[in-house]
């Protein structure tokens, strides 16, 4: 009779640990779904931020470019347009975007005119 006495008491107390087990996990799952919807709320209340301006900013200059263009115009100063061409060719192929395209090209061509004279 203890036995039987003993068996009710550990399904008694295992009923009740599963119970609290259940009713914490329910209990989590609406805490996570009350926090998606006020998380929901909030995206909608706020107003949406304003469209991105295109306006073409200035993209950072990498330090090759600069050593490039540097470098080509040195040469051309030194008297080696050959060198100075090579070099403003090297500039656009790698960064053809770049914000010296502008200045590269009109250079090449100051280049190509100082090495058809010599």
């Amino acid at each position: 009779m203890k036995a039987m006495v003993w068996l009710v008491i550990l399904a008694a107390l295992a009923g009740l640990v599963w119970g609290l087990a259940r009713w914490r996990q329910r209990w989590l799952e609406r805490q996570e779904a009350a926090e998606a919807r006020l998380a929901s709320f909030i995206a909608q209340a706020m107003p949406s931020p304003p469209p991105p301006v295109a306006v073409a900013a200035a993209a950072p200059v990498a330090p090759q470019e600069r050593l490039l263009i540097d470098a080509a115009a040195k040469a051309g100063e030194a008297g080696e347009p050959a060198l100075s061409i090579q070099l403003y060719a090297k500039l656009l192929a790698r960064y053809p975007h770049t914000q010296f395209a502008a200045q590269a090209r009109a250079a090449v061509e100051a280049q190509k005119k100082k090495l058809a004279q010599a």
